[in-house]
């Protein structure tokens, strides 16, 4: 088990990890709301969290990752109601489809995926200590946490309550007692989802579902709670304020992690600007595991910027297209030493051992995935350089490529990439450049048998002028022991 350092949100600084129990981390990720599909930036939050989860199992540690979902709150029953279909259900219908969209970027399941409609007891109960013991207040059958009773408020996010005060809108609501109070539970509406409580019937407020969730699956306190920058104020603010409150800890998450923020070429997603962009979209164009390289090649906390170009009013996603050539570098590496066959047991060259202390000092470091990806990258440069080497010891020499080729695929596993066979990552690829480019296979496959019945009547001029017009087709002809293939050229 590898010690490791992180960047707490909290205390603005990075610190070493201590754990409540030895050899064990809990780890609490904010999940998605579902009541539309889910987008890029869904996904790169589940990437970078997914990621971190991978560098800790990788560092040794025994990890519990709750991810919860968001089943019902206001944008669920706005939602329901503007497409005429029950709540609960739509709701349902879009967590499937997230965690479908999820898998197509390589990110586990969570451990534990709790949702809002199987806690309501535990929330219920939550609200209840808040009002026995002055944090919150009851109106018309509302309830409302009294933020003044909690003098840490603003901590996280470096807010104080008198500037809330004063930025408060006008319309707020008049029955809190300061503008900054926030609804633990709402009074049930007419047509919406409710259920029986002290305060008559209703639903929970946005907050005090992940309050509930923590600490019914991993306790009042636990090692670490994560999420998108975006949601530090007002909802991770008012977890801390909720769950410290409640139940009179002075810790509830000892360490927080927030991702940055995903931009389009400097842009802010949003619908007004045209760049929010489906998971669907993004998987289909390039393949999953290229979002998924192109973000662990990025730290976690860092700002991600997507280049894109559009072509006849449909977006190319250039930088992923990068990514997807680097994958592609990687999967035909593995693909030549895989072909070499076993290597049987020996020693092989010191220069090969470099890959998983490196990756394992970087994960260790804040899980800094771009000096792991780095490590890689040499690794397989060094596998490439042994593979066009012709003298020397050729079995030394095959060992040392299959222990590359296996510290390759642990790395990988690390950050979530290199988990397929590399003939079906390959072909994948090829099917969507010949999509995306309009190639005619037809006429590629009939230039290939012109130069197989070339190469056997010994017409050599006639086949490597074939391999020239395939050239010009932005093909590349690939003569192996197996056969002859093809790929596009990039």
């Amino acid at each position: 088990m590898t010690p490791f350092s992180l960047f707490d949100s909290l205390r603005r600084a990075k610190v070493a990890f201590e754990p409540l129990v030895a050899g064990k981390v809990g780890m609490y990720v904010c999940g998605p709301t579902t009541y539309a599909p889910a987008h890029v930036g869904h996904a790169y939050s589940a990437i970078a969290f997914d990621t971190v989860r991978r560098s800790l199992r990788f560092l040794g540690w025994d990890v519990r990752y709750v991810r919860n979902v968001t089943d019902i709150d206001d944008k669920v029953i706005n939602r329901a109601r503007e497409v005429g279909e029950d709540p609960l259900a739509m709701s349902a219908r879009y967590a499937a489809e997230y965690n479908r969209d999820m898998a197509r970027f390589n990110v586990l399941p969570p451990d534990v995926e709790p949702k809002v409609t199987e806690h309501i007891p535990q929330i219920v109960a939550l609200v209840e200590r808040l009002v026995a013991n002055g944090h919150a207040y009851a109106v018309d059958g509302d309830v409302y946490y009294e933020v003044a009773k909690f003098p840490p408020y603003g901590r996280l996010s470096g807010k104080k309550l008198d500037d809330l005060r004063e930025g408060a809108r006008v319309e707020v609501d008049e029955r809190k007692r300061e503008p900054a109070d926030f609804a633990l539970w709402k009074s049930a509406k007419p047509g919406e989802p409710s259920w029986d409580s002290p305060w008559g019937k209703g639903r929970p407020g946005w907050h005090i579902e992940c309050s509930a969730m923590t600490v019914t699956h991993l306790g009042t306190t636990f090692d670490i709670h994560a999420g998108g920058r975006d949601l530090i104020f007002p909802h991770h603010e008012n977890e801390i304020a909720q769950s410290q409150g409640a139940d009179g800890v002075g810790t509830f998450a000892r360490y927080w992690l927030h991702n940055g923020f995903l931009n389009f070429e400097g842009e802010k997603m949003a619908k007004s600007v045209g760049n929010v962009f489906g998971c669907d979209a993004i998987a289909d164009a390039v393949g999953g595991e290229a979002l998924r390289f192109f973000c662990v090649a990025h730290h976690y906390r860092s700002p991600v910027d997507f280049e894109i170009a559009r072509i006849d009013g449909r977006p190319r996603f250039t930088s992923l297209e990068i990514a997807d050539r680097d994958l592609a570098y990687f999967y035909d590496t593995l693909a030549k030493i895989d072909a070499l066959g076993d290597a049987g047991a020996g020693p092989i060259a010191k220069e090969a051992e470099q890959l998983v202390p490196a990756a394992r000092a970087a994960l260790a470091d804040d899980f800094n995935t771009p000096v792991a990806v780095a490590a890689m990258h040499a690794a397989a440069k060094l596998a490439n350089k042994l593979l066009d080497e012709k003298g020397g010891d050729k079995a030394l020499r095959k060992r040392t490529l299959a222990r590359i080729a296996k510290d390759l695929r642990t790395v990988g596993d690390a950050v979530g990439v290199l988990a397929q066979q590399p003939s079906v990552y390959l072909a994948a690829r090829r099917d969507r450049l010949v999509r995306s480019r309009a190639i005619d296979v037809a006429a590629v496959e009939r230039k290939l048998a012109d130069r197989a019945a070339a190469r056997a009547a010994k017409d050599f001029v006639r086949a490597d002028a074939i391999r020239g017009e395939l050239h010009a087709m932005k093909i590349d002809v690939l003569d192996t022991p197996g056969g002859t293939d093809w790929r596009v050229l990039d």
